[in-house]
């Protein structure tokens, strides 16, 4: 296998049992690595606490090589690489790129409630940047009083230390990016040490993945990750956004709407071939 090689990954979280949309994401991914003579990674994103649990983990582990899915080396576990992502956002303070954010949900909601006219991005009205102007001294008496806080990336002081705009490569045709519609995006919550965001863009960058496959559902995401590769100096991978599996209503298949699992199909007696061609439907 050459220095160039493709190296794809799947990274679930193991918030409950994998179904359908699940194995179409992991199958993508895994097949585009393999008729490529690449490698595939498997990566457990699991840093919330609240809504991870180790025996989901087992069971994604499970039902993947149920699937016939193999991975190559090490299943990376994020919730045992903290310092890791702590490092990452100490660069990105250090810069002068990050401030703590002491609001509460309802303190936004009130904010943005006063505004005549809150802008919004792709999750929703952007943050009203409240933190962003408290005085220095304000921000360490309320850190050193041991106040909780979340951590926001100063978005017009990213993209000011930029060169030039950014752009990404999907199917090879470059597309331009506007991180900036996020707004000053969390990267470190004040339940948990760091954000999907920042996260993916560190593993996929320390781990080598060449091709990022997943769902169009996280395309807008790709304008900040972008961003945060062109801040940290980390390596640009290509990126493949593939269309969700839908139930009969048009529905995407998701957990919270309790799309029928893989293991619930293994009891009902389907084999993996007859599971892996309806993930490719």
């Amino acid at each position: 296998m050459g220095a160039t090689a493709i190296v794809t990954r799947f990274a679930p979280s193991p918030t409950g049992f994998l179904h359908l949309g699940h194995a179409h994401a992991a199958l993508t991914a895994w097949r585009a690595a393999r008729e490529a003579g690449g490698r595939f990674l498997l990566r457990i994103e699991d840093l919330d606490p609240t809504r991870c649990r180790p025996d989901f983990t087992d069971a994604i582990l499970e039902d993947l090589a149920w699937l016939g899915l193999d991975w190559d080396g090490a299943v990376r576990v994020q919730s045992r690489h903290l310092p890791a992502y702590r490092g990452a956002l100490d660069r990105l303070a250090a810069r002068g790129l990050l401030y703590p954010c002491f609001c509460t949900r309802a303190d936004i909601a009130r904010e943005i409630a006063a505004s005549a006219a809150a802008p919004h991005g792709p999750d929703g009205p952007l943050y009203p940047g409240t933190c962003r102007r408290l005085p220095p001294a304000q921000r360490a008496a309320r850190i050193a009083a041991g106040e909780a806080h979340a951590l926001r990336l100063d978005m017009a002081a990213a993209i000011a230390t930029l060169d030039a705009p950014l752009t990404f490569r999907e199917h090879g045709t470059r597309r331009a990016c506007d991180p900036a519609r996020f707004g000053d995006a969390v990267l470190a919550r004040k339940d948990i040490p760091a954000s999907y965001h920042l996260c993916v863009t560190h593993d996929d960058a320390l781990q080598g993945v060449t091709l990022v496959t997943r769902g169009t559902d996280l395309l807008p995401a790709t304008d900040l990750h972008r961003l945060l590769q062109a801040l940290m100096g980390w390596a640009e991978p290509d990126y493949a956004h593939h269309t969700l599996l839908t139930d009969a209503t048009g529905r995407r298949l998701a957990k919270r709407d309790r799309a029928d699992t893989l293991r619930a199909l293994r009891d009902a007696g389907i084999s993996p071939a007859e599971a892996r061609r309806r993930a490719e439907t």
